[in-house]
């Protein structure tokens, strides 16, 4: 019997009654890891030497699960996909990594990602692209590629992520899993490498709206070393769980889910587009009041370029302590300059670069006014919009991207389709800092598409219980990608 394509409940369940063993569960979820390791590169590091735990009455414990590479871990090799920290080895462990241990959690790999955390597609890592367990021809998305692909072909319940724009929710729509970031500031960041510390939030995959709750109940805390976290002690997101959402109010934005504004869309965006209507209308067959609402256009075509600028610029600045000298391997050179200078050339990504440039221009003094505070002020009025409307709104629902994922070799169609906003919306989440939560929504020419759940400040309790009845009234509970799909 296989334990890993389990839901946590069931496992601790066989935990406790004795039918398996945690030493047990490490064999089959590392003998798995080797396995689609070759096929979906979905791992830095695979840690064959994992220790089992001690099985409790906490439901995690004893039970195997992954942390994405930008997570520091004491003694384990930590390095955010980028040839900068090719041998990095961390002296501490992130605070929602150590809270995970401390319930007797354990993880058994790093996974792979984005450079740093900069990518949407799973592409840029220094360890080469990951690909997606459905069809091993397409992406996974990013920058949690290798944590959604894990999740998806059954290595373990649940992994660590990270979300600065969407890292989280469109990995794990692509792979047919449950994407969730809690409100900015349940969990700690302490220890998560910084991409844009405004933006990023922890949070995980999993392949349950259940299992995702008990993960972050898990994560979760106020920490003296991260100022931004809050104190969540009276929040427990598993033990609330419901699917009484009778009375419940969600609104979708009609500019950019009205298939008549795409006139040029692809079979599979209508599809898309047709299979989030009728989960509209199973919201309101469960007594959901769901309305369509107008969102100021010139807001909704900023989204990339806010993002863009805000990110690189933070970015730039929270890196400019990579120089060779206190991470990573020391740059060749005659003096520090130099030295820096080789480092940083050979060490990131034309992609990376490219970002680090965009910060600077858009910080230097002459510059700041015209981009830089300027999307700042752009961030507050879609922030203000979303408050407006969360008076009279429960949660935002919306369609994730504009199909399934795509295909690795395949040229970006986003300009021929104007389909922008539809593809980057979910960064509203990240402007706002707002809870939100991706679930699998059926498919699309066989491959998996989800649909987003995004709702006000600490709220984070109505917008899972949402998910989970949703969840509740479809056939996509803890899937699992099958395995007759497209070699690389």
């Amino acid at each position: 019997m296989t334990y890993m394509d389990k839901t946590l409940i069931e496992i601790h369940e066989s935990l406790k009654k004795g039918e398996v063993t945690s030493e047990e569960l490490i064999k089959e979820s590392l003998e798995k890891a080797h396995k689609i390791q070759p096929k979906t590169n979905s791992f830095v590091t695979i840690i064959d030497d994992a220790k089992p735990t001690e099985v409790t009455d906490d439901i995690l414990s004893g039970i195997p699960y992954g942390v994405k590479d930008n997570y520091s871990t004491k003694g384990i090799l930590s390095t955010g996909s980028s040839n900068t920290l090719k041998n990095y080895i961390p002296f501490f462990t992130a605070t929602a990594v150590e809270n995970l241990e401390k319930k007797g959690a354990i993880c058994i790999g790093k996974t792979t990602l984005d450079e740093f955390g900069m990518g949407g597609t799973g592409t840029t890592a220094h360890t080469g692209i990951v690909h997606n367990p459905w069809d091993y021809q397409r992406m996974c998305a990013g920058s949690s590629s290798g944590s959604a692909a894990s999740v998806a072909a059954g290595v373990y319940p649940y992994a660590l992520g990270s979300d600065t724009g969407d890292s989280i929710r469109k990995p794990a729509a692509y792979c047919g899993i449950v994407g969730y970031k809690p409100t900015y500031g349940m969990i700690s960041r302490y220890g998560l490498f910084p991409f844009a510390s405004s933006l990023d939030h922890c949070g995980v995959l999993a392949r349950s709206v259940m299992d995702a709750a008990i993960v972050v109940d898990g994560m979760k805390g106020i920490d003296k070393h991260d100022m931004t976290t809050w104190d969540s002690s009276e929040i427990n997101l598993y033990q609330n769980l419901s699917q009484d959402i009778q009375g419940k109010k969600l609104f979708y934005i009609k500019e950019i889910c009205d298939i008549e504004n795409y006139p040029n869309a692809s079979d599979e965006l209508k599809s898309h587009l047709e299979n989030f209507q009728q989960t509209i209308k199973k919201c309101e067959e469960m007594g959901i009041k769901v309305d369509e609402v107008s969102f100021d256009e010139k807001l909704l075509n900023a989204l990339p370029s806010v993002y863009v600028i805000i990110s690189c610029a933070e970015a730039t600045s929270n890196m400019s302590n990579l120089t060779g000298f206190i991470f990573g391997p020391r740059g060749e050179g005659k003096n520090y300059i130099e030295m820096m200078k080789d480092y940083r050339t050979k060490g990131f990504s034309p992609l990376i670069k490219r970002r680090f440039i965009i910060g600077s221009y858009v910080l230097q003094k002459e510059n700041q006014e015209k981009y830089f505070k300027n999307a700042q002020r752009v961030r507050r009025l879609i922030v203000d919009k979303m408050k407006e409307l969360f008076k009279d709104y429960d949660a935002l629902i919306m369609p994730v991207g504009s199909g399934p994922a795509k295909l690795l070799n395949q040229e970006e169609e986003r300009i021929k389709d104007d389909t922008t906003a539809l593809e980057e919306h979910l960064q509203i989440g990240n402007f706002g800092g707002f809870p939100s939560i991706t679930i699998p929504n059926g498919f699309v020419n066989n491959l998996p598409v989800g649909v987003n759940i995004t709702g006000n400040c600490y709220k984070d309790q109505d917008v899972l219980n949402i998910a989970y009845a949703l969840e509740s009234q479809m056939n996509y509970k803890n899937q699992i990608a099958k395995e007759d799909v497209h070699e690389i």
